[in-house]
């Protein structure tokens, strides 16, 4: 898991893969998307409950996924993708026009 990506960059390529690419979240579908292999990136809120750290994480690592933990609360991460409500777990499936998935990678 790695979370040494400054925030705001951060922000900006979550905010732009759920514009120009494809977003899923929720933590059901999110566990669906890695163990089928077609989640290329999963963003878990540093708030996120335990259990679900713990499943993503270990089925993430399972699938080589990489995970991202975003430095912010669910609400925020909610916030960010536009919507109003609390996102514990993100999974980027596309990331359109975003350089999200250089910049873990980059690391």
């Amino acid at each position: 898991m790695s979370s040494s990506i400054p925030k705001p960059e951060l922000i900006k390529a979550i905010q732009t893969a759920s514009r120009t690419g494809q977003v899923v979240y929720g933590a059901r579908e999110v566990t669906k998307l890695v163990l089928h292999g077609k989640a290329k990136l999963v963003v878990l809120a540093a708030n996120a409950p335990p259990e679900i750290k713990r499943d993503i994480s270990y089925y993430a690592k399972l699938s080589k996924v990489p995970v991202l933990i975003f430095e912010g609360t669910n609400i925020e991460l909610g916030n960010i993708i536009g919507r109003p409500h609390s996102i514990a777990v993100l999974a980027v499936i596309d990331p359109g026009q975003s350089r999200i998935l250089e910049l873990v990678t980059g690391e």
